[in-house]
């Protein structure tokens, strides 16, 4: 008995443990509130699925209620061995015949969706647009080729059309995921590179990670995807092409530190240096490195310990003194060229 209970008790812990995980992560990351055609699709097929699992359940569970109470054991039965029946062929037919249908019933969506969302027929055509999207260890880089515009951490992309994503990798495999508005997709080393698109129905920010293992920081490798009107992507677009921020004189001095110590790896506007992130809309951004609240004390610490932020990162540390970094600050916080954007709020799953 005390070995019933024994196992019992760890049983009941060990659900409510996992009852209890279900519940952590980021509210706003969260594939059950499509917002874009990929969620969308991804999302109908889970509930086809779901659908199908449930009326197999509750057969199962009928059957097996039915075959409990029917045929149980009746007292002043107990030595009696009930009549052995074999080969029905009708039952044979039906417990056939069914499986075969729900697995219809999901892969024929199943095969639509997945040639849906490889469609590229519209890329390269006028006015479509095409971003370059690269997967470094532990942050996103977005290349407008069409538009000389780079930028990292933040995607802006209009609603309601369909943006198409070329994705490679700069060292290990990553996977670029945004659960309301798209799918999954590995983004590769070497020469590969994979395609898929992104649609948004709604303005708003939507957050994004690395959906495959990549390293230490590998937790902290979030981005967002800012959609907004056409009609403000074109100005956001203007905004990114004619970068000239007024600077105070602190930040004058920490332009010049910022070009004397950062420029081998970072830019300002145009390209990426290829090494680290293009920082020309720095000040719009909603986070520091992607997880710091945007702030010059976190700025500073950022710049003075990076790998203490985001462990095993490229970035060196102590590259300048505490006084010169927060001039290097007062610069980057300067950069803020676009207003597009600044109104959004973040998407909840509660909506």
């Amino acid at each position: 008995m005390r070995g019933w209970m024994g196992r019992f008790r760890s049983l009941f812990l060990f659900g409510a443990l996992t009852m209890l995980l279900t519940g952590c992560g980021i509210e706003n990351i969260s594939a059950l509130k499509p917002k874009g055609y990929g969620s969308e699709l991804l999302f109908d097929l889970m509930l086809i699925s779901i659908a199908i699992m449930i009326f197999v359940f509750v057969i199962v569970m009928a059957i097996y209620a039915f075959v409990l109470l029917r045929y149980r054991e009746k007292k002043g039965q107990e030595h009696i061995v009930p009549k052995q029946t074999e080969g029905n062929k009708a039952l044979e037919v039906i417990w056939t015949v069914i499986p075969i249908i729900l697995l219809l019933v999901l892969a024929i969506p199943t095969v639509q969706a997945t040639f849906d969302l490889a469609d590229q027929s519209t890329q390269g055509d006028e006015g479509v647009l095409t971003v370059d999207v690269t997967g470094n260890q532990y942050w996103w880089q977005f290349d407008y080729a069409d538009q000389e515009i780079s930028t990292s951490q933040e995607i802006y992309i209009p609603t309601n059309e369909r943006v198409y994503l070329n994705m490679k990798a700069s060292d290990v495999i990553h996977s670029f995921w945004v659960p309301a508005i798209s799918g999954k997709m590995d983004t590769i080393p070497g020469e590969n590179m994979n395609t898929m698109y992104l649609e948004a129905y709604e303005e708003g920010v939507y957050e994004g990670f690395c959906a495959e293992l990549c390293g230490p920081s590998h937790s902290l490798m979030y981005f967002k995807v800012i959609a907004v009107s056409p009609d403000k992507f074109d100005q956001w677009v203007e905004d990114m092409q004619n970068i000239d921020p007024e600077e105070t004189a602190s930040a004058s001095e920490g332009k010049q530190l910022f070009n004397d110590n950062c420029m081998s790896c970072h830019a300002i506007g145009g390209a990426s240096a290829g090494v680290g992130p293009n920082l020309g809309n720095f000040a719009n951004r909603e986070k520091i490195a992607g997880v710091l609240q945007p702030s010059k004390d976190n700025l500073v610490d950022w710049i003075l310990h990076p790998d203490e932020v985001k462990p095993g990162n490229q970035m060196p540390a102590q590259l300048v003194e505490p006084g010169e970094a927060e001039k290097i600050a007062d610069y980057l916080l300067e950069l803020d060229h676009s207003d597009v954007g600044k109104d959004l709020e973040m998407q909840s799953v509660e909506e």
